[in-house]
């Protein structure tokens, strides 16, 4: 059997750090560790191939090749599937989809033959055996919430490595809150399921084995929903660590009750990460209580921050703008709370109504939803009708991101992170071939080429006077703001 694994294109968003790769000279930020991780669960003895179309173009011969041709997606990545699905109808191809964009909108793609709905590890069993016989079903959905321990190691082989910035790997699945926004609890319920901690240390070992010592990202969508199986997890990563001595670190994403637990995050650092992703979303009371954000209320947010960043971790926040509590001011509040928190990679969107979601059906229910979202929370649209003016809205998320992003602000935000933030050895200290050329790209790009090159080496020799060992981090900064500052442009 002669299978094609395609990933579609993923449309410049904060995720993409599309602007990033040129000063690493990358192809691609993550690699497609859905379809490497089904692609393992398929025989040893079928034909793969992988095309990830952020890094390489999809050919007709690969699609003439193929027996079956699987797609894994993401909302956001809806464009660029149909553009595929249409290749593969054009050379009479049966396409299987599956992945979080058909999970919850499969009834969108009326051309597409067959889906895979939830988590493939429970019915892909009997997929194979359908393609064997060649009695392929329209549909096969996941009931249960599968036990990880089944899931394998992803194919590493079928990509090459040095196209991306960085790998992934998966802990966990599922989440403990009930945020009103999120599809997570949708797609994989609310009690947080893990693969053993010798599981993922294996992944790891796989990963180090074909010589990558750079970051990876674990990407659980809370990596301490489950914190004593997390804390196991840890222990095993710090022996790994010590006994292999492998150079890669690790980023997450997590809840900010982290915050609240100073051993987990020392642990969290000892085993190599730096860098966590949590969901801070507002500083108005209101609109935690209206969206269910509840782990975050009762709390002061910007403490909670400051904590993590004198533990050692660069706190990345994600913050959503236009619930129906938010008042006028909510844009001046963000902008404000982002400075005085020096939360330095703000994520900022204007808030999506997802499919299945309470949110959607809410919003349904009122007569309020318009249309599907585009994924894309950075585009500037709405797909629901707000309680505040839709134009204040979308103008005021403009001038924000703008205002986020231009150097001298944005410099200033990077500084006082640096303040707070603890100094840590081991792989974020470590120089390579690509940090080095990333430095040099950026001393002409930043400080020659683009707008904002005054603010930048400004920045450059304050922090190289005051705080040299944390030159590499404040480069790195600089190199990512670029990308912000350009997505915030294209808003």
């Amino acid at each position: 059997m002669k299978i094609l694994l395609i990933s579609p294109r993923t449309p410049d968003t904060f995720w993409s750090f599309k602007h990033v790769l040129r000063f690493v000279s990358k192809k691609a930020s993550f690699p497609p560790l859905g379809l490497l991780t089904v692609a393992a669960m398929l025989p040893r003895d079928w034909e793969l191939r992988l095309v990830d179309s952020n890094v390489d173009r999809l050919n007709d011969d690969d699609v003439r090749w193929a027996d079956f041709v699987m797609i894994s997606a993401m909302i956001v990545q809806k464009e660029s599937v149909r553009n595929i699905v249409a290749r593969c109808v054009a050379h009479s191809k049966r396409v299987i989809a599956g992945g979080p964009l058909f999970t919850t909108g499969h009834e969108e793609f009326p051309e597409i033959q067959h889906f895979v709905l939830g988590e493939a590890e429970e019915v892909l069993p009997q997929l194979i055996e359908d393609m064997r016989h060649d009695r392929l079903q329209h549909i096969y959905k996941a009931t249960g919430w599968p036990n990880l321990a089944q899931t394998p190691i992803p194919r590493w082989d079928l990509i090459d490595p040095r196209n991306y910035v960085t790998m992934s790997v998966q802990f966990s699945r599922g989440c403990p809150f009930d945020c009103e926004f999120c599809d997570i609890i949708v797609m994989n319920g609310r009690v947080p399921r893990t693969k053993t901690p010798a599981q993922l240390v294996a992944e790891l070992e796989a990963l180090r084995l074909l010589g990558w010592k750079e970051m990876v990202f674990v990407v659980d969508d809370n990596f301490i929903g489950d914190k004593r199986r997390t804390r196991a997890l840890l222990r095993e990563l710090v022996e790994w660590r010590r006994r292999t001595q492998a150079g890669m670190g690790f980023l997450t994403e997590a809840s900010v009750n982290l915050a609240d637990d100073a051993k987990l995050c020392a642990l969290m650092v000892e085993a190599g990460f730096t860098k966590v992703f949590v969901g801070i979303e507002t500083p108005s009371v209101e609109s935690l209580e209206e969206c269910r954000k509840l782990q975050n209320r009762g709390r002061d947010l910007v403490e909670a921050v400051r904590t993590l960043q004198r533990c050692g971790l660069e706190v990345m926040g994600g913050f959503i703008v236009g619930f129906d509590s938010d008042k006028t001011d909510i844009f001046k509040r963000q902008f404000e709370f982002i400075q005085r928190s020096g939360v330095v990679t703000a994520m900022v969107g204007l808030l999506a109504a997802l499919p299945q979601t309470r949110l959607y059906k809410r919003l349904q229910t009122e007569g309020r939803l318009e249309a599907q979202t585009s994924g894309n929370n950075t585009d500037g649209a709405l797909n629901f009708i707000p309680k505040l003016n839709r134009e204040f809205l979308q103008s005021g998320y403009r001038d924000l991101m703008k205002k986020l992003y231009e150097p001298k602000v944005y410099y200033q935000r990077v500084r006082t992170f640096l303040e707070n933030h603890k100094k840590t050895s081991g792989p974020s200290l470590r120089l390579s071939r690509a940090d080095f050329m990333a430095f040099v790209k950026s001393f002409w790009l930043l400080g020659i080429w683009y707008r904002g090159r005054v603010a930048y080496w400004r920045f450059f020799w304050s922090t190289l006077l005051r705080r040299p060992h944390q030159m590499r981090l404040a480069v790195e900064f600089a190199i990512i703001g670029y990308h912000f500052r350009r997505v915030a442009q294209e808003c």
